[in-house]
């Protein structure tokens, strides 16, 4: 089976020079997800962001904290991909006020079960791996 590569094939991480002003979700090693445009790559794969929000999930609920510009360092991306806005998720925005009520809700939920936890990693979404 014959393997399609772009012409010219660019390895590594300078292959997302191709993603350049295109919209991009980053997942980086805490966990957070920042969605911005990609501006600039170098060759360690440090990335500068524009017009970034960091988005935070909570089951079927999301919140946006706007961060404006970023420099990340290339050692921090776990994964970074294109993001088609036009595919409906079903997720629902909610400020960072109501996040953190359903948050707490939730581990509230959770302390009250038999068995419950409070640890945030129970939180489906929470952790990307």
């Amino acid at each position: 089976m014959a393997v399609n590569l772009s012409d010219p094939y660019l390895p590594g991480a300078i292959s997302l020079f191709e993603q350049l002003d295109k919209h991009l979700i980053v997942v980086l090693r805490d966990g957070r997800k920042l969605i911005g445009y990609l501006r600039s790559i170098d060759q360690f794969a440090n990335l500068v962001l524009d017009e970034v929000v960091e988005r935070t999930y909570i089951q079927k609920y999301y919140s946006e904290i706007s961060h404006g510009i970023l420099l990340i360092r290339g050692e921090n991306v776990v994964l970074a991909g294109e993001l088609d806005d036009t595919i409906e998720t079903g997720q629902i925005k909610v400020s960072i006020d109501e996040l953190h009520r359903i948050e707490q809700s939730m581990e509230h939920a959770n302390n009250d079960a038999p068995g419950g936890s409070s640890s945030k990693n129970d939180l489906p979404l929470d952790e990307p791996y």
